[in-house]
């Protein structure tokens, strides 16, 4: 690992840890609505597997703030999304839940658990119909490998070898429920082992994600086959930001932020040589004014006018095309 990736890790883990925690005041003080999923804890994951892979199309769960940001989407825009402003990323329309921005072949924030997981697998056998060898990346929690879809996705892919990284954040809890209550194991990338390579890395350390990331990348490519990373995290928010999360103790909680991967990151990468405490206060002192000037860029936008209601209902290319 160079000091750049090392650098460019800080960064966006810090940046999406400090926006998300604005994000939670702003929520509080009722210029957020709707829902709000925060995946703080969750940062090496999200910015590891977004590096890690590079190129590609990207599929992603509800809790894709970090995931926006890392693909490059301006933090300004994805407040103002969250605001519910015309200059959103999604015009207002989505929300939290539904970040989407094509210009960086991103395609996050479904709100029904692993319903999009079909979508990945059938834009990676388009790319592969067209020749195209570029890899589709979909992300999802624990709880996704307990439906339908996701077994559906993983059958299919296997059998018809598309090039799909199918990565499971496992931050054992569907919601409120515990994974060891609803699986018969825990070790989720057993579900896949029998249809692709399946692995687990240890997913509050984002040397290890971006590495099992970058190497399963080639794989897809190169063999444009299907493959499976089970990433063990874990997000200290509750489910939602009106969920009470009393589901877990205070010692559990405890016990998973000694491993904060943000800290460990740090621990590492200053140890190596990589990383400077100059370069950290820097990037401290950078992110919280860009969050700040995104909070500010979201108040003082516009809300959407209301013939926006009627706007990107229907594909309008594709009525042209049958007419």
């Amino acid at each position: 690992m160079n000091k750049s990736y090392a650098e460019q890790f800080y960064y966006l883990m810090k940046l999406g840890r400090v926006f998300e925690l604005r994000a939670k005041e702003e929520y509080m003080k009722g210029n957020i609505g709707g829902f709000l999923h925060l995946a703080i804890g969750e940062e090496a994951v999200h910015v590891g597997s977004v590096l890690g892979f590079g190129k590609g199309d990207v599929f992603v769960h509800y809790r894709e703030h970090v995931y926006a940001l890392a693909k490059g989407i301006e933090p300004k825009y994805i407040m103002a999304e969250l605001f519910g402003k015309i200059t959103g990323v999604s015009k207002g329309k989505g929300g939290s839940m539904h970040l989407y921005d094509p210009k960086f072949n991103f395609y996050g924030g479904n709100a029904i658990v692993g319903a999009y997981i079909p979508h990945a697998v059938g834009t990676a056998f388009a790319r592969k119909y067209m020749g195209d060898t570029t890899g589709v990346l979909v992300a999802f929690g624990d709880g996704a490998t307990n439906s339908g879809n996701f077994f559906e996705s993983i059958n299919t892919a296997s059998k018809w070898e598309v090039p799909v990284l199918f990565l499971c954040e496992n931050n054992y809890y569907a919601i409120g429920t515990r994974i060891d209550r609803v699986s018969p194991f825990v070790d989720l990338y057993k579900k896949a082992k029998d249809y692709m390579p399946a692995k687990q890395v240890d997913g509050m350390n984002i040397f290890e994600v971006f590495d099992a990331v970058k190497k399963a990348k080639e794989y897809i490519e190169s063999e444009g086959k299907p493959y499976f990373i089970e990433a063990l995290t874990y997000r200290y928010e509750p489910h939602s930001i009106t969920d009470t999360g009393d589901y877990r103790s205070p010692r559990e909680l405890k016990i998973a932020k000694e491993k904060d991967p943000i800290e460990n990151l740090k621990a590492i990468a200053l140890r190596e040589g990589l990383l400077t405490e100059d370069y950290i206060k820097f990037v401290d002192d950078k992110v919280k004014q860009i969050v700040e000037d995104a909070v500010e860029f979201a108040i003082s936008s516009p809300e959407p006018p209301l013939e926006e209601l009627y706007k990107d209902v229907f594909c309008e290319v594709c009525i042209d095309v049958v007419s």
